[in-house]
């Protein structure tokens, strides 16, 4: 469980492939790693005044990626996203 409403969308993803879905009334936020979809719910109707359709949400694994200028290895953080699907005619203000 998360703290606050304001504590579990992070912020919006802005991404290409986040804008394509974007038209098909789908937008993707960075979520906080243990929220849950019904926080999700409530944070996204309380912060944005609009009803989701459903949600779908990814987990994304902790990477090992190669150190340049030192020698060895580190660690990508994890994340987590979430799919927040809109009926037709709903927007989100993300700007």
């Amino acid at each position: 469980m998360v703290a606050g409403i304001k504590d579990v969308l992070l912020r919006p993803r802005v991404t290409e492939k986040a804008a394509n879905l974007g038209s098909d009334n789908v937008y993707t936020f960075d979520v906080h790693q243990s929220a849950t979809k019904k926080e999700i719910i409530d944070a996204v109707k309380a912060l944005y005044k609009v009803v989701p359709q459903k949600i779908r949400v990814v987990n994304t694994p902790a990477k090992r990626v190669s150190m340049r200028k030192r020698r060895g290895f580190g660690k990508t953080s994890r994340s987590r996203k979430a799919y927040v699907f809109l009926k037709k005619g709903e927007q989100i203000n993300i700007a």
